[in-house]
Protein backbone atom coordinates (compact mmCIF):
# COMPACT_ATOMS: atom_id res chain seq x y z
CA UNK A 1 0.00 0.00 0.00
CA UNK A 2 1.35 3.47 -0.26
CA UNK A 3 1.88 4.85 3.08
CA UNK A 4 1.30 8.59 2.32
CA UNK A 5 -0.51 9.83 -0.75
CA UNK A 6 1.46 12.64 -0.73
CA UNK A 7 4.59 13.52 1.61
CA UNK A 8 4.25 15.94 4.12
CA UNK A 9 6.53 18.55 4.96
CA UNK A 10 6.78 18.21 8.28
CA UNK A 11 8.42 21.74 9.30
CA UNK A 12 5.55 23.74 7.61
CA UNK A 13 3.25 21.66 9.69
CA UNK A 14 5.38 22.12 13.24
CA UNK A 15 5.06 26.10 12.34
CA UNK A 16 1.61 25.78 11.54
CA UNK A 17 0.39 24.33 14.36
CA UNK A 18 3.10 26.34 16.93
CA UNK A 19 1.18 29.54 15.77
CA UNK A 20 -2.08 27.84 16.14
CA UNK A 21 -1.24 27.04 20.09
CA UNK A 22 -2.92 30.21 21.35
CA UNK A 23 -6.24 30.04 18.98
CA UNK A 24 -6.55 26.23 19.08
CA UNK A 25 -8.89 25.07 22.49
CA UNK A 26 -11.41 27.92 20.69
CA UNK A 27 -11.77 26.20 17.70
CA UNK A 28 -10.79 22.67 18.45
CA UNK A 29 -14.46 21.47 18.67
CA UNK A 30 -14.63 18.33 15.86
CA UNK A 31 -11.36 17.54 17.93
CA UNK A 32 -12.92 17.43 21.35
CA UNK A 33 -15.97 15.24 20.11
CA UNK A 34 -14.09 13.16 18.27
CA UNK A 35 -11.76 12.41 21.52
CA UNK A 36 -15.46 12.22 23.19
CA UNK A 37 -16.46 9.28 20.99
CA UNK A 38 -13.04 7.57 21.37
CA UNK A 39 -13.82 7.59 25.16
CA UNK A 40 -16.58 5.89 25.11
CA UNK A 41 -15.32 2.81 22.50
CA UNK A 42 -12.43 2.96 25.60
CA UNK A 43 -15.19 2.55 28.17
CA UNK A 44 -15.57 -1.22 26.56
CA UNK A 45 -12.37 -2.38 27.15
CA UNK A 46 -10.58 -2.81 30.46
CA UNK A 47 -7.18 -2.14 30.97
CA UNK A 48 -5.30 -0.76 33.82
CA UNK A 49 -2.24 0.99 32.43
CA UNK A 50 0.71 1.63 34.65
CA UNK A 51 2.16 4.42 31.86
CA UNK A 52 0.08 5.97 28.85
CA UNK A 53 1.02 8.16 25.89
CA UNK A 54 -1.17 10.66 24.56
CA UNK A 55 0.55 10.72 21.46
CA UNK A 56 -0.13 14.16 19.09
CA UNK A 57 -1.70 15.73 22.18
CA UNK A 58 -1.86 19.04 20.79
CA UNK A 59 -2.98 21.27 23.40
CA UNK A 60 -3.71 18.43 25.60
CA UNK A 61 -7.35 17.93 26.17
CA UNK A 62 -6.90 14.36 25.75
CA UNK A 63 -3.94 14.60 28.36
CA UNK A 64 -6.60 15.67 30.95
CA UNK A 65 -8.91 13.09 29.99
CA UNK A 66 -6.51 10.31 30.35
CA UNK A 67 -5.46 11.66 33.93
CA UNK A 68 -8.84 11.93 35.43
CA UNK A 69 -9.48 8.26 33.65
CA UNK A 70 -6.34 7.18 35.12
CA UNK A 71 -5.37 8.43 38.09
CA UNK A 72 -2.60 6.23 39.25
CA UNK A 73 -1.03 5.97 35.83
CA UNK A 74 2.02 8.46 34.73
CA UNK A 75 0.52 10.14 32.02
CA UNK A 76 3.16 11.16 28.93
CA UNK A 77 2.14 13.75 26.03
CA UNK A 78 3.71 13.95 23.19
CA UNK A 79 3.95 16.65 20.27
CA UNK A 80 5.73 17.81 17.58
CA UNK A 81 5.10 21.39 17.89
CA UNK A 82 6.59 22.85 21.02
CA UNK A 83 4.12 25.81 21.80
CA UNK A 84 1.52 22.89 21.97
CA UNK A 85 3.39 21.49 24.90
CA UNK A 86 3.42 24.41 26.76
CA UNK A 87 0.22 24.72 26.78
CA UNK A 88 0.07 21.24 27.36
CA UNK A 89 2.35 21.63 30.26
CA UNK A 90 -0.39 23.44 31.81
CA UNK A 91 -2.75 20.67 32.59
CA UNK A 92 -3.21 18.80 36.23
CA UNK A 93 -2.67 20.44 39.37
CA UNK A 94 -0.26 21.01 41.45
CA UNK A 95 0.36 17.53 42.36
CA UNK A 96 0.28 15.37 39.26
CA UNK A 97 1.64 17.18 35.44
CA UNK A 98 2.22 15.03 32.86
CA UNK A 99 5.32 14.29 31.27
CA UNK A 100 5.66 16.28 28.17
CA UNK A 101 7.85 14.96 25.33
CA UNK A 102 8.56 16.41 21.96
CA UNK A 103 9.05 14.11 19.25
CA UNK A 104 7.38 12.83 16.70
CA UNK A 105 5.17 9.36 16.35
CA UNK A 106 7.57 8.56 13.55
CA UNK A 107 10.37 8.31 16.30
CA UNK A 108 9.17 8.04 19.68
CA UNK A 109 11.53 8.73 22.06
CA UNK A 110 10.77 6.20 24.54
CA UNK A 111 12.51 2.61 25.22
CA UNK A 112 11.18 -0.59 24.21
CA UNK A 113 8.03 -1.98 26.14
CA UNK A 114 7.42 0.92 28.06
CA UNK A 115 4.08 1.95 27.65
CA UNK A 116 0.99 0.08 28.27
CA UNK A 117 -1.74 2.68 26.66
CA UNK A 118 -0.65 4.23 23.08
CA UNK A 119 -3.05 7.14 22.71
CA UNK A 120 -3.66 9.14 19.29
CA UNK A 121 -6.31 11.49 18.56
CA UNK A 122 -6.48 12.93 15.30
CA UNK A 123 -2.41 12.60 14.80
CA UNK A 124 -1.35 9.87 12.88
CA UNK A 125 -2.98 11.50 9.27
CA UNK A 126 0.34 14.13 9.81
CA UNK A 127 3.11 11.21 9.05
CA UNK A 128 4.43 10.02 5.76
CA UNK A 129 5.44 6.97 6.46
CA UNK A 130 1.97 5.05 8.25
CA UNK A 131 3.68 1.66 8.46
CA UNK A 132 6.88 3.37 10.25
CA UNK A 133 4.50 5.31 12.58
CA UNK A 134 2.73 2.01 13.77
CA UNK A 135 6.20 -0.15 13.76
CA UNK A 136 6.96 2.24 16.25
CA UNK A 137 3.96 2.30 18.11
CA UNK A 138 4.54 -1.69 18.24
CA UNK A 139 7.87 -1.28 19.36
CA UNK A 140 6.81 1.42 22.70
CA UNK A 141 4.23 -1.01 24.12
CA UNK A 142 4.32 -3.75 26.05
CA UNK A 143 3.09 -6.95 25.45
CA UNK A 144 -0.34 -7.34 26.41
CA UNK A 145 -0.35 -3.46 25.47
CA UNK A 146 -3.58 -1.51 23.62
CA UNK A 147 -2.62 1.32 20.70
CA UNK A 148 -6.03 3.24 20.17
CA UNK A 149 -6.35 5.98 17.44
CA UNK A 150 -8.54 8.51 15.35
CA UNK A 151 -7.71 9.76 11.81
CA UNK A 152 -9.61 10.98 8.70
CA UNK A 153 -10.65 8.99 5.45
CA UNK A 154 -10.62 10.16 1.92
CA UNK A 155 -14.09 11.81 2.38
CA UNK A 156 -13.40 14.82 4.84
CA UNK A 157 -13.07 18.21 3.55
CA UNK A 158 -14.78 16.70 -0.35
CA UNK A 159 -16.93 19.95 -0.18
CA UNK A 160 -13.44 21.89 -0.33
CA UNK A 161 -11.56 19.79 -2.21
CA UNK A 162 -14.38 19.58 -5.15
CA UNK A 163 -14.40 23.33 -5.01
CA UNK A 164 -10.46 24.26 -5.21
CA UNK A 165 -10.74 21.10 -7.88
CA UNK A 166 -12.74 23.83 -10.10
CA UNK A 167 -10.20 26.19 -10.02
CA UNK A 168 -7.03 24.61 -10.69
CA UNK A 169 -5.14 21.67 -10.23
CA UNK A 170 -2.97 22.13 -7.64
CA UNK A 171 -3.08 20.43 -4.11
CA UNK A 172 -5.11 22.45 -1.60
CA UNK A 173 -6.82 19.95 0.67
CA UNK A 174 -3.98 17.13 2.22
CA UNK A 175 -5.06 13.61 0.95
CA UNK A 176 -6.43 10.75 3.64
CA UNK A 177 -5.71 7.28 3.36
CA UNK A 178 -8.99 4.70 3.46
CA UNK A 179 -10.11 2.99 6.48
CA UNK A 180 -8.77 -0.17 4.86
CA UNK A 181 -5.29 0.66 4.15
CA UNK A 182 -4.84 1.32 7.72
CA UNK A 183 -6.17 -1.41 8.65
CA UNK A 184 -3.99 -3.49 6.78
CA UNK A 185 -0.86 -1.68 7.87
CA UNK A 186 -1.76 -2.76 11.35
CA UNK A 187 -1.98 -5.98 10.67
CA UNK A 188 1.65 -5.97 8.58
CA UNK A 189 3.19 -3.76 11.15
CA UNK A 190 2.33 -7.25 13.51
CA UNK A 191 -0.22 -5.76 15.92
CA UNK A 192 -2.93 -8.53 16.98
CA UNK A 193 -7.10 -8.02 16.15
CA UNK A 194 -7.27 -4.63 15.20
CA UNK A 195 -10.66 -3.08 14.91
CA UNK A 196 -11.59 -0.15 12.60
CA UNK A 197 -14.59 1.28 11.83
CA UNK A 198 -15.54 4.70 10.40
CA UNK A 199 -18.50 7.81 10.24
CA UNK A 200 -19.19 11.03 8.56
CA UNK A 201 -19.39 13.85 10.60
CA UNK A 202 -20.88 17.30 8.95
CA UNK A 203 -20.10 20.57 10.07
CA UNK A 204 -21.76 23.78 8.90
CA UNK A 205 -20.55 27.25 8.34
CA UNK A 206 -22.40 30.71 6.87
CA UNK A 207 -19.31 30.51 4.33
CA UNK A 208 -16.73 28.59 3.33
CA UNK A 209 -14.31 31.83 4.71
CA UNK A 210 -15.29 30.50 8.16
CA UNK A 211 -14.24 27.10 7.80
CA UNK A 212 -10.89 28.39 6.02
CA UNK A 213 -10.42 30.08 9.47
CA UNK A 214 -11.23 27.37 11.68
CA UNK A 215 -8.92 25.51 9.83
CA UNK A 216 -6.38 28.13 10.28
CA UNK A 217 -6.95 28.32 13.58
CA UNK A 218 -5.98 25.02 14.64
CA UNK A 219 -3.28 25.11 12.36
CA UNK A 220 -4.80 22.53 10.25
CA UNK A 221 -3.25 24.22 6.88
CA UNK A 222 -2.37 21.89 4.07
CA UNK A 223 1.25 21.34 4.26
CA UNK A 224 1.60 19.02 1.44
CA UNK A 225 4.86 19.44 -0.39
CA UNK A 226 2.84 20.18 -3.69
CA UNK A 227 0.66 22.72 -2.03
CA UNK A 228 1.00 26.07 -4.09
CA UNK A 229 3.14 28.38 -2.68
CA UNK A 230 3.10 32.35 -2.45
CA UNK A 231 -0.72 33.71 -1.64
CA UNK A 232 -3.44 32.28 -3.62
CA UNK A 233 -4.70 35.39 -6.19
CA UNK A 234 -7.90 36.86 -5.24
CA UNK A 235 -9.82 35.72 -8.58
CA UNK A 236 -8.96 32.03 -7.93
CA UNK A 237 -10.19 32.64 -4.05
CA UNK A 238 -13.24 33.93 -5.71
CA UNK A 239 -13.77 30.94 -7.82
CA UNK A 240 -13.39 29.06 -5.40
CA UNK A 241 -15.92 30.59 -3.08
CA UNK A 242 -18.21 30.72 -5.80
CA UNK A 243 -18.07 26.87 -6.55
CA UNK A 244 -18.19 26.28 -2.90
CA UNK A 245 -21.82 28.02 -3.05
CA UNK A 246 -23.17 25.00 -4.96
CA UNK A 247 -22.90 22.82 -1.84
CA UNK A 248 -25.21 25.39 0.22
CA UNK A 249 -28.42 23.61 1.69
CA UNK A 250 -30.99 25.19 4.35
CA UNK A 251 -28.95 28.17 4.43
CA UNK A 252 -25.76 26.90 5.44
CA UNK A 253 -21.90 25.39 3.39
CA UNK A 254 -21.74 21.93 4.77
CA UNK A 255 -18.01 20.35 5.93
CA UNK A 256 -17.69 16.56 5.68
CA UNK A 257 -15.55 14.79 7.67
CA UNK A 258 -14.93 11.24 7.34
CA UNK A 259 -13.38 9.93 10.93
CA UNK A 260 -12.08 6.47 11.13
CA UNK A 261 -11.40 5.08 14.33
CA UNK A 262 -8.94 1.94 15.70
CA UNK A 263 -7.62 -0.03 18.00
CA UNK A 264 -5.85 -2.93 18.26
CA UNK A 265 -3.62 -5.03 20.69
CA UNK A 266 0.10 -5.92 21.23
CA UNK A 267 0.58 -9.28 20.92
CA UNK A 268 2.24 -11.21 24.15
CA UNK A 269 4.93 -12.36 21.92
CA UNK A 270 6.33 -9.38 19.64
CA UNK A 271 7.14 -10.28 16.17
CA UNK A 272 9.54 -8.71 14.12
CA UNK A 273 8.45 -7.27 10.94
CA UNK A 274 9.64 -9.81 8.03
CA UNK A 275 10.51 -11.62 10.97
CA UNK A 276 8.77 -14.57 9.06
CA UNK A 277 7.33 -15.88 12.88
CA UNK A 278 3.70 -16.61 14.48
CA UNK A 279 2.16 -13.54 16.10
CA UNK A 280 0.64 -15.44 18.77
CA UNK A 281 -1.83 -13.43 21.49
CA UNK A 282 -2.94 -14.95 24.98
CA UNK A 283 -6.40 -16.02 25.58
CA UNK A 284 -5.99 -12.64 28.40
CA UNK A 285 -5.35 -10.24 25.61
CA UNK A 286 -8.14 -11.60 23.48
CA UNK A 287 -10.63 -11.50 26.97
CA UNK A 288 -10.33 -7.68 26.92
CA UNK A 289 -11.58 -7.28 23.63
CA UNK A 290 -14.94 -5.47 23.26
CA UNK A 291 -17.60 -7.86 22.15
CA UNK A 292 -20.61 -6.08 19.70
Amino acid sequence: MTDRLEPIDKDQARRAFGRAADSYDAMAVLQREIGERMAERLDLIKLLPARVLDAGCGTGAETARLMQRYPKSQVLALDFAEPMLARTRKRGGWWRKPVCLCGDLESLPLADDSVDLLWSNLAVQWVNDLGLAFREALRVLRPGGLFMFSTFGPDTLQELRAAWATVDGASHVSPFLDMHDVGDQLIQSRFADPVMDAEHLTLTYGDARQLMAELKGIGAHNATAGRPRGLTGKARLKAMLAAYEGFRRDGVLPATYEVVYGHAWVPEQKTAVGGGGEVRVSPRAIGRMPRP
